[in-house]
């Protein structure tokens, strides 16, 4: 008699969009962990989007999350957030502030960057404050 050996499967890969819906979620567990309150996710309109936006104390913090599996070639998450992509969030921001009516509220933004293994489990987080 012969025993069926099961055939090897291997985990499902990830898309890039899976792990960063995965790394924002992580992002957002660390900030209310550290107090933050979350007021919305994604939030989107003609100029880009804001992967989030929370309050702490009296401050309206907007949040660019980046994830990476590894530095290789593309360097470290924080290390992707280039020019445009300040330009780009500093004005969603500013759209935001105006549409919410929160004009005279003091602003910072901040990057989180996930480092995440093959499954999209974080495996470090790195809270940048005032990162630009």
């Amino acid at each position: 008699m012969v025993d069926h050996i099961p055939e090897y499967q291997s985990t499902p890969k990830l898309t890039r969009q899976q792990k960063g819906k995965l790394g924002e979620q992580a992002a957002c567990r660390w900030l209310q962990e550290h107090d933050y309150e979350i007021v919305v996710q994604n939030w989107r309109c003609r100029s880009g989007e804001i992967d989030i936006v929370a309050t702490f104390e009296e401050l309206v913090i907007f949040v660019e999350v980046r994830s990476r599996s590894g530095v290789g070639r593309y360097g470290t998450p924080q290390e992707s957030v280039d020019f445009r992509k300040v330009q780009q969030v500093r004005s969603t921001a500013a759209v935001y502030m105006q549409r919410s009516g929160e004009l005279n509220r003091q602003i910072r933004f901040d990057v989180i960057a996930v480092m995440q293994d093959a499954t999209g489990e974080s495996i470090s987080i790195e809270h940048i404050v005032n990162a630009f």
